[in-house]
């Protein structure tokens, strides 16, 4: 009797390839590791995701890159370069739409086993007080609550890392040598909420 392979495709940006750390520290690895210490058979993660990608960027990569038809499980992390970069919020939302219904549609339109992940707040890392515009972090939360209600209006999860990313503003253990993106410390703890949502 065959045994089945489940696959996790993991869909952002900088956060989603972990920039700066190997790549098997990275979020979407480490969270395959613990489901595999958990008893579960998985196949490495498929990552599509892009230092700087904006969610227009990773909309239109996805529009055309042959994917497989199905996956067993999705994330969906992206939005803080468009914050970043200071676009409209309102062409965040119907990029963020439209990357949610894909991503349930990749999952087998099983919308349960589809994990949005909230964006980190990067405006408390060293890096962001070398900005000459200092960032604020009531824009992250906007962009949060805005994936939130869609990922409620979609029926997948919704995974809150914000309020641990937060803590590398006092533990820079949490981060890599840039002082922006998070170590594989950091990744954990996510990779944990991510297990435990998978993991039922």
């Amino acid at each position: 009797m065959s045994t089945h392979i489940n696959s996790l495709l993991c869909l952002g940006d900088s956060y989603t390839i972990g920039e700066s750390v190997p790549l098997f520290e990275s979020y979407p690895y480490q969270t395959v590791q613990l489901l595999r210490k958990g008893g579960m058979h998985f196949q490495s993660p498929e990552i599509i995701a892009q230092t700087g990608w904006t969610s227009f960027e990773l909309a239109d990569h996805l529009i055309n890159w042959k994917l497989n038809e199905s996956y067993d499980f999705v994330c969906l992390l992206i939005g803080v370069n468009n914050q970043y970069r200071g676009l409209p919020i309102t062409d965040f939302e119907n990029d963020f739409e439209f990357l949610l219904k894909k991503a349930i549609h990749l999952a087998n339109n099983k919308a349960d086993h589809v994990m949005v992940i909230s964006i980190p707040d990067w405006t408390v890392t060293p890096f962001a007080s070398t900005q000459k515009k200092h960032p604020a972090g009531k824009e992250i939360e906007a962009y949060n609550e805005l994936c939130k209600r869609l990922a409620g209006k979609y029926h997948t999860h919704y995974i809150d890392i914000t309020e641990e990313s937060r803590h590398a503003g006092k533990d820079n253990s949490l981060l890599t040598r840039d002082q922006l993106h998070y170590s594989a410390k950091a990744y954990a703890q996510w990779a944990s909420k991510i297990f435990t949502t998978i993991h039922k």
